[in-house]
């Protein structure tokens, strides 16, 4: 129980104080495994706004509530949402292998990009973002993977453009995509 308390206070802080990127910050390119398997390069998607998340399938809470939200904001947007990449990158990828990422996020819109790789390519992506993540182990010899929980926001430049953070009201949120949507102007 107290080994529980601790954990959650310090997912609690990290998200509190995980990083985002600076605005002005431009995303650098990436390359990784898409859920069907297939190679995927981050230029596929320049030009088109996009939010990016960092997470993990055995997430007991934020995961599951970033990805729900997501879905929940891309069928709000309706036809506007066609023009956003939603894109959620495993921080765990010695369990969350194309199929387990393509079984997961059948829960989800099917909008939503699920990616993974080898750990060094993972951890290339999450610096370029300023993501944070950290493997725990647990008294059972499993693990968790603690990590910072906000979505980062790229605009059609390829420019960082802000972030929704965890819990973040959802009107909010919705305000933030709805801009970086907007036509550049």
């Amino acid at each position: 129980m107290l080994r529980g308390l601790l954990l959650n206070a310090l997912i609690l802080g990290l998200l509190a104080c995980g990083s985002a990127l600076a605005p002005a910050q431009a995303a650098e390119p990436f390359a990784l495994l898409d859920h069907h398997g297939r190679p995927f390069s981050s230029t596929a998607l320049e030009g088109r706004p996009r939010a990016v998340f960092f997470g993990f399938t055995h997430c007991p809470d934020v995961c599951p509530t970033t990805l729900l939200e997501m879905s929940n904001h891309l069928a709000a947007l309706g036809a506007e949402a066609q023009a956003l990449a939603v894109v959620f990158i495993t921080v765990d990828p010695e369990r969350d292998r194309p199929e387990t990422l393509r079984e997961y996020l059948g829960s989800f819109d099917p909008r939503i990009l699920g990616l993974t790789g080898t750990e060094a390519q993972i951890k290339a992506a999450a610096a370029r973002f300023g993501a944070f993540y950290d493997r725990i182990p647990e008294g059972d010899g499993t693990y968790t993977v603690v990590h910072s929980a906000y979505v980062y926001l790229i605009d059609r430049r390829d420019r960082a453009a802000g972030t929704i953070g965890f819990n973040e009201p959802e009107a909010d949120q919705r305000a933030k995509l709805r801009a970086l949507l907007a036509p550049p102007g």
